[in-house]
């Protein structure tokens, strides 16, 4: 069943992101239809992620109250509505296209609040430790998975019948989205089984980490002694409770990588086929395909990443260190002559892809495993909102730069120095204590009742 509503998940979220993430692919045609610059067309890219800035924290608080089958599905309905309302509303405008299609994206935005906690706390609950992160990362596929469907269909949608068309498409899909979620998710089983730990004791949060019961591996470990009980949802403290996760170094070191690497991602997204188009002088279409690769190797990445953040020697900040360490490489490389090479370009951007958009599994499975019981969505939905002021604040200041000085070398260089000072930050004795941390929590699951799960583990030490 676990691995159904995996499926159910990646499928809501690539179809609730599936018009969003396809923007970046409609760019030559959205300024030549519109009329509008780069930066116009970053801000189209930011519209859609304007709300969740607030709208991620209110829909972790959701979450945490109600089942994740109604906030999901009504979350992704809200985007398939507006978007086919908005199609009526650009067919046959003439000057009004772009303020039109902000207002829509602004709407689109308010729905996807709860596609990605939301989808992600399903996800959580149904898998342990030892899975999680690639479970997770299988989840988190959908986002590039929905963008490359949508970077491989829209434009050619976009070119036969126009905008308003792409529109309808974007909400039918994400209406297709909504109604699978509605219909197949269910919560884990309140009953020991074998795809699940025994439930907590009464009067325990729903997703806190269940009491450890001798079943191996699987089964999630009770908090060890010393560990304070988290306070509940509206206690005494709450507020305390639910940041502590930005007390926590590591937990710091994560946000900040997720803040760098979440705008690559959104450069990758918005830059690419434009870049392609004007450096490389490749057709528009050809240059879609290219984004649809390097979205295609983030699908890929984003699952292998996952399972090695899983299975290696290693913790889960070190794949994300050794993410930015890639990401770095292949923006300087794009910086070189060989970033105006169509070949040489195409396979720049897949490598870019695989790591500056894989990375994000393995994050979502740290803030995940560090946040207090009983909290998940919350954390989920605070972390989000730290990348969202990224999301929201790199595709206008990207699009301007390249405006202003008409080329890429400020945009991708920006992007350079951010994940440059990100892996200053993190150091290399974080990958060497990810080592030390990874090592003493396999020991640590062979001693009988000590189970594990992450979660189980100090807030302190965890990476």
């Amino acid at each position: 069943m676990r691995w159904i509503i995996l499926a159910v998940a990646t499928f809501t979220q690539a179809a609730a992101a599936f018009f969003a993430q396809g923007i970046g692919a409609l760019g030559v045609h959205l300024q030549q239809d519109l009329g509008i610059g780069t930066a116009q067309l970053g801000l189209l890219t930011s519209a859609v992620q304007f709300v969740p800035l607030l709208g991620l924290l209110i829909a972790g608080e959701l979450l945490d109250r109600f089942d994740e089958r109604w906030v999901v599905g009504a979350g992704a309905t809200i985007v398939g509505v507006a978007l086919l309302t908005g199609v009526p509303l650009l067919t046959g405008t003439t000057g009004t296209g772009f303020p039109a299609l902000l207002a829509v994206l602004l709407v689109v935005g308010a729905g996807y609040s709860t596609a990605q906690p939301g989808g992600s706390k399903s996800v959580a609950a149904w898998f342990d430790a030892s899975r999680r992160g690639t479970a997770m990362g299988i989840r988190q596929a959908g986002l590039p998975l929905g963008a490359a469907l949508a970077s491989a269909t829209l434009p050619a949608v976009g070119a036969v019948h126009g905008l308003p068309a792409t529109l309808a498409v974007g909400g039918a899909v994400a209406l297709t989205g909504a109604a699978a979620f509605v219909l197949l998710y269910r919560r884990p089983p309140a009953h020991p089984s074998a795809e699940t730990a025994p439930p907590p004791p009464a009067g325990a949060d729903e997703d806190a980490p269940p009491a450890a019961a001798g079943a191996g591996e699987d089964a999630p470990a009770a908090p060890p002694a010393g560990r304070s009980v988290p306070l509940a949802a509206g206690g005494p403290g709450a507020a305390g409770s639910r940041l502590a996760l930005l007390r926590v170094p590591a937990a710091r070191a994560a946000l900040l990588c997720g803040v760098c690497l979440i705008s690559v991602q959104v450069g990758i997204g918005l830059l690419t086929v434009l870049h392609l188009h004007e450096v490389a002088a490749m057709p528009a279409g050809r240059a879609a395909l290219v984004l649809v690769l390097a979205q295609g190797a983030g699908v890929a990445g984003r699952i292998v990443l996952a399972m090695v953040s899983d299975r290696a020697r290693t913790a889960r900040q070190s794949v994300v260190t050794a993410s930015l360490v890639a990401v770095l490489v292949a923006l300087m490389l794009l910086l070189t002559p060989a970033g105006g090479e169509p070949v040489a370009a195409a396979v720049i951007f897949g490598w870019l892809g695989f790591f500056g958009i894989g990375w994000y599994g393995p994050w979502v499975a740290l803030v995940t495993e560090a946040a207090p019981a009983g909290r998940t969505g919350f954390a989920l939905g605070l972390a989000m909102s730290v990348n969202q002021v990224a999301i929201v604040a790199m595709p206008p200041l990207l699009g301007l730069l390249h405006d202003v000085t008409g080329g890429f070398t400020a945009s991708w260089g920006l992007l350079a120095v951010l994940t440059g000072a990100a892996l200053a930050y993190v150091g290399p004795g974080q990958v060497r204590k990810g080592h030390e941390r990874a090592g003493s929590e396999r020991a640590g699951r062979g001693k009988a009742g000590s189970g594990g799960d992450l979660r189980a583990r100090p807030a302190a030490s965890r990476t």
